[in-house]
């Protein structure tokens, strides 16, 4: 893994400090909400300015490499209008904070947005500062929300102002910063089975400095444009009885207070699922002043039964024949129904040219679907032929296959059932007479 020391070209880069941590430089965006269309307030534009964010004091594991990790070098002459954060985050630590030093090596894009944030009851001007950074990183279930808070700068007359936030900057030209909360999550996307449960994960960390002695969690679910409450909870930190409030508003979801207090830990439960579930699930990490958020997907899954509608095929040679699939109780909608036969001379399956027809989805009191295809059998099929219908689905594993033999029809049957009865016939004629 070659490593680059310039910092300002857009590059994801990791360097080594010492006694098992490390710095993370990372490319940002400032994020800024800006004025309406026009300026006339028609509607909120975000602007974008490049940023670079160096996490001081990242902890590694002991059986993690450093070798191949070089130092982060600050500019050598501090430029105002560049904007770079430099944040000390050995307390609280980043839980999983090792997928930011190998993204890079494993071709992982890390999405890294910074904003201005300003507590609640504060003014946009006090003194500290805070930004509110959202780090995620492509293909891994890492996301992680930071406040970051700025610290002291004693300030003379060669301290340089940053341009653009008007912070001061460090005899290196950063700014100055310490993690003080975060929330993260292990799993942004989950997908769970009709009636079944899920563990939806989120967590929270703070300086070992408490910033308050009392905890707010909330779960809310948005779906299609809808939004509900799920779960509240407030409870303190300091394992006082009585002090947890619970307030449920899915029937079946529940958190553990007691991993809250100790570990930090908000995720909550969901019990005997439904396709009403399915949707995003953000969770509010509420301590003093201070709140910060995590998405997680839930997707509800359910794999559909398949059967044909015949158990054997007997060939007629008169008449077309149908064969129906059945795709039944299926969740979500999406399904591919495919024909496909193989004669006793062939090795492989050959698909039908002609699919037959589909009918209408049809949706049932819970939610999942059903679909059946209809295959109007060539009467051309040859006896001993195996007719498949192959189905495949998000939920299962592997396509699902039913499949029917083609028999031959009895030889001369009709003349035999004939005979048979002129035979009954005449023998009931002779012993009436």
């Amino acid at each position: 893994m070659m490593m680059i020391e310039l910092i300002f070209l857009g590059y994801f880069l990791t360097c080594v400090c010492a006694n098992g941590v490390a710095d993370v430089v990372l490319s940002c965006s400032l994020v800024e909400e800006g004025a309406g269309l026009g300026g006339m307030g028609g509607g909120a534009l975000f602007t974008r300015t490049p940023a670079t964010l160096v996490l001081r004091d990242v902890a590694v594991a002991p059986d993690q490499s450093l070798e191949t990790l070089t130092a982060f070098v600050p500019p050598s002459i501090p430029d105002p209008d560049a904007i770079l954060l430099e944040a000390t985050v050995s307390s609280p630590e980043i839980p999983n904070s090792d997928v930011l030093l190998h993204a890079d090596c494993n071709d992982q894009e890390v999405m890294c947005e910074i904003s201005s944030y300003t507590p609640r009851g504060s003014q946009e001007s006090s003194d500290p500062a805070y930004f509110m950074v959202s780090l995620n990183v492509e293909g891994v279930d890492f996301s992680t929300a930071l406040i970051l808070q700025t610290l002291t700068v004693k300030k003379d007359q060669s301290t340089l102002i940053q341009n653009k936030l008007r912070l001061p900057l460090s005899q290196s030209g950063t700014i100055l910063t310490e993690v003080i909360f975060l929330v993260f999550t292990h799993i942004k996307s989950v997908s769970a089975p009709l009636r079944g449960d899920v563990l939806l994960n989120c967590g929270f960390k703070q300086q070992e400095i408490p910033l308050a002695q009392e905890v707010g969690i909330e779960w809310r679910q948005q779906h299609r444009g809808k939004g509900r409450k799920v779960l509240e909870m407030k409870t303190g930190l300091d394992d006082a009885e009585g002090s947890t409030v619970v307030h449920a508003e899915r029937m079946g979801s529940s958190m553990d207070a007691a991993q809250l207090v100790r570990e930090g830990n908000a995720s909550v439960t969901l019990t005997k699922l439904k396709v009403l579930d399915e949707g995003a699930y953000i969770c509010t990490v509420s301590i003093g002043i201070f709140h910060a958020q995590q998405v997680i997907q839930l997707h509800i899954i359910q794999p559909p039964s398949v059967s044909l509608s015949e158990e054997k095929l007997v060939l007629k040679t008169k008449s077309p024949q149908t064969l129906s699939c059945h795709c039944t109780k299926y969740y979500p909608l999406d399904a591919q129904m495919e024909w496909s036969y193989l004669s006793p001379t062939d090795t492989e399956p050959t698909v039908f040219p002609d699919q037959g027809s589909l009918s209408s989805h049809r949706q049932h009191s819970d939610g999942t679907y059903s679909q059946s295809s209809h295959l109007t059998v060539p009467s051309s099929v040859s006896p001993g032929t195996k007719i498949t219908c192959r189905v495949s689905h998000l939920a299962l594993g592997e396509p699902l296959s039913v499949s029917v033999m083609v028999e031959a029809p009895e030889a001369d049957s009709y003349w035999w059932i004939l005979g048979f009865l002129v035979v009954t016939v005449i023998f009931f004629y002779q012993v009436m007479r």
